[in-house]
């Protein structure tokens, strides 16, 4: 276990993907194991490392209560995602009681010699490779759309024709039904299925309110993230 090198930029990066789905270290509150990993910083994230940095100015705010955090520090070769060799170095000791509050901000200044720096970015290198061939998971949503004709005369079947010829990259259209709207008028109700970041609803009431000769209107029912 570890984080690799957290005076490195990789290894901010394998922080930064720890804390994805996490807000502390270990656990749901702030512990040593989070002053221990803080601790073992150089300086504050870049702005693009959003999890590490949220999380950083977070611990931050525990500066005075730090001694007093629940947990015991341990090294840092014990926190962090499994397959991962620290090569931070000697991770800060244990707070005893002769210690001050003051946070370490900056570790130790000796120098990797070149064959520790070869290893340590290969298997980085190797690590982050394998995390970039894991499938990312696809946001989609499920909508029900009303789309009404202009009046009872209206071809609902040509009308559904209308809808369901309209092919996206990430949009599959689903059971439709035809429910009554009043004075012998009906409305097409149809559900689909769009991949977030390539269909909008405003995008499809663009292209099936093109459809003049037969639609009126179209407005989202229901919308529901799967």
């Amino acid at each position: 276990m570890g984080f690799g090198d957290l005076k490195t930029p990789a290894g901010l990066n394998v922080l930064n993907e720890f804390l994805a789905d996490k807000s502390y270290i270990e656990g749901y509150v702030p512990s040593q194991a989070d002053v221990a990993v803080f601790d073992a910083l150089s300086g504050v994230p870049s702005a693009d490392l959003c999890h590490a940095l949220r999380w950083y100015n977070h611990i931050k705010s525990y500066h005075k209560e730090k001694g007093s955090l629940p947990g015991v520090k341990k090294p840092l070769s014990q926190y962090g995602p499994a397959g991962v060799e620290d090569t931070t170095g000697a991770a800060p000791a244990a707070a005893d009681e002769d210690d001050d509050d003051d946070i370490d901000l900056f570790g130790s200044d000796e120098e990797e010699d070149e064959e520790t720096k070869k290893i340590k970015e290969e298997r980085l290198a190797a690590y982050n490779a394998k995390k970039a061939k894991k499938p990312a998971l696809i946001a989609k949503s499920s909508i029900l759309l009303d789309v009404k004709p202009w009046d009872d005369e209206t071809d609902m079947a040509k009308l559904e024709e209308c809808v369901r010829s309209i092919q996206l990259d990430g949009l599959v259209w689903g059971q439709s039904k035809l429910l009554p709207v009043g004075y012998g008028i009906k409305k097409l109700q149809i559900a689909c299925v769009v991949e977030d970041d390539k269909v909008g609803t405003d995008q499809l009431e663009e292209l099936i309110t093109a459809f003049e000769d037969y639609v009126q209107s179209m407005d989202v029912a229901a919308f529901n993230k799967i």
